[in-house]
């Protein structure tokens, strides 16, 4: 029998797991937590956020990633961090954006005119707007402002303005906010929720699952019109919680007892194979933090590096240095692992060979593994047309390396059994993205691609899968 454990993230680097069982058929397929809709988005199509549930203080760098939009002079990209204790959730929405605008004299009706973000939350994870839903309303300033936020709770007939306590604290970069001087960098909304607030005397059980929308506005000058708005996911609007995403309290991960009765070790055989296509986009390592406004809003989002030797993987806290973050794409196919069998364990293995920032710069990075919502080609893959990530299913931590360590490099490990067992069940090739929530400045973390040399195939990405019989 297999069993489908939620992990508790407790403090700490490294943190304890609290395990909660569910049966699983016993043939490796992946089970869901029960999801039922009347809607036009069917459930399995929606990404999902799997949100860590912490002891006490919510650690920036260990909330769950993931991101939507695009990065272009007339549209907006946003990191979602997300992640909850005992008593609150808390939700932090990181913009670029190169005009940075706000109502001089808001009102709860104009908010989403100009630079704002609405949080859309349903607690029971229904279908349609009921008293379990929520609306959210914050407005880019350059301080916390009562007057710049609302809060609406739904009912059979819509949306009514309602006044429960949360916080809402922005912050920005760039040369100035409401001018034209076009050379902002972008801002961040932080959502700090009571969990009594929402009518819960404490957080939601491990395994609960709700319904979660973000929606970005946007406006660029003065005179306006508002710019289209983005979401996560793209198919949200703001009256329909049958086309939100799912916010799973606890990571999902993968458990099968039993003895291996087969092992596979995937990785590209030569630098020249279309095997374990990898790709790094954003602030890559031969395009890592340009300074040139044209090229960071114009091309660094359309820039491919598929066939890089190397790859960055990057973030922090301050939304400025956004031409230096970057994520890391890769795909192994498990054609090879007999059909009809039990996954046991997967782990993905990548060798680091260097780091950002000098000697006692760099800080340790939890590396989160998600899994990509589609296909991609390693040709033509950007950071503006990469999949969307589907869902998070944990992390490992990477320490900066002092020096450089030689070839192949450092092996860093990543648990991925669940993604595997999910993508053996549905016949398909397992597709992973690596990216971080970091704070700190200097996190990049450097490692060996597919597209490296025959001199160094053991430096290549590698997947080992072990199995067993029915």
């Amino acid at each position: 029998m297999l069993l489908l454990l939620l992990l508790l993230a407790a403090m700490g680097r490294a943190p304890a797991a609290a395990r909660r069982s569910l049966q699983q058929p016993a043939d490796g397929t992946v089970l869901y937590l029960p999801l039922v809709t009347k809607g036009f988005c069917p459930p399995e199509s929606l990404p999902r956020i799997n949100a860590p549930l912490f002891g006490g203080t919510i650690p920036f760098e260990q909330t769950a990633i993931a991101w939507f939009g695009k990065v272009s002079p007339t549209q907006n990209y946003a990191d979602i961090r997300v992640g909850a204790n005992g008593s609150e959730l808390y939700v932090y929405l990181a913009v670029f954006d190169r005009a940075l605008w706000y109502d001089e004299s808001p009102t709860p009706q104009t908010l989403t005119q100009w630079d704002a973000v609405t949080l859309l939350l349903d607690t029971s994870g229904g279908n349609v707007l009921s008293s379990a839903s929520w609306r959210f309303v914050a407005q880019l300033y350059g301080e916390p402002s009562p007057e710049r936020r609302a809060v609406y709770r739904g009912s059979g007939s819509g949306w009514q303005a309602v006044s429960v306590p949360f916080q809402a604290i922005p912050g920005w970069r760039g040369n100035a906010l409401n001018d034209d001087s076009d050379s902002d960098r972008g801002w961040a909304m932080g959502f700090t929720i009571p969990f009594s607030s929402l009518g819960l005397a404490s957080a939601p059980p491990i395994g609960t699952t709700w319904r979660m929308a973000v929606i970005l506005h946007d406006r660029d000058a003065l005179a306006g019109p508002p710019l289209p708005d983005q979401s996560w996911p793209p198919s949200a609007s703001p009256n329909s919680p049958a086309c939100w995403g799912f916010l799973n309290y606890g990571i999902l991960a993968h458990l099968a007892p039993g003895a291996p009765t087969g092992s596979l070790t995937i990785r590209r055989p030569t630098q020249d194979s279309p095997l374990v296509p990898d790709a790094d986009v954003g602030g890559t390592i031969a395009n890592q933090c340009p300074g040139d406004e044209y090229h960071i809003w114009n091309e660094w989002g359309n820039r491919n590096d598929g066939h890089a030797p190397n790859f960055n993987i990057q973030n922090q806290s301050d939304v400025a240095d956004w031409p230096c973050f970057a994520k890391y794409y890769v795909t192994f196919p498990l054609d090879g692992i007999p059909r009809g069998k039990v996954i046991l364990t997967a782990t993905l293995t990548l060798h680091q060979f260097g780091s950002a920032g000098g000697p006692g710069q760099a800080q340790p990075s939890w590396i989160q593994v998600l899994i990509a919502s589609g296909d991609w080609q390693e040709e033509t893959i950007t950071w503006n047309n990469a999949p969307l990530a589907y869902e998070n299913i944990g992390g490992s931590w990477v320490p900066p390396l002092a020096q450089f360590p030689g070839w192949p490099g450092v092996a860093r490990k990543w648990d991925v059994s669940y993604a595997v067992a999910r993508a053996y069940a549905r016949g398909e090739p397992l597709r992973l993205v690596l990216y971080e929530a970091d704070g700190a400045y200097h996190s990049g973390k450097y490692f060996v691609s597919s597209d490296t040399g025959g001199w160094n195939v053991e430096g290549r990405p590698r997947l080992d899968v072990t199995w067993r019989n029915p």
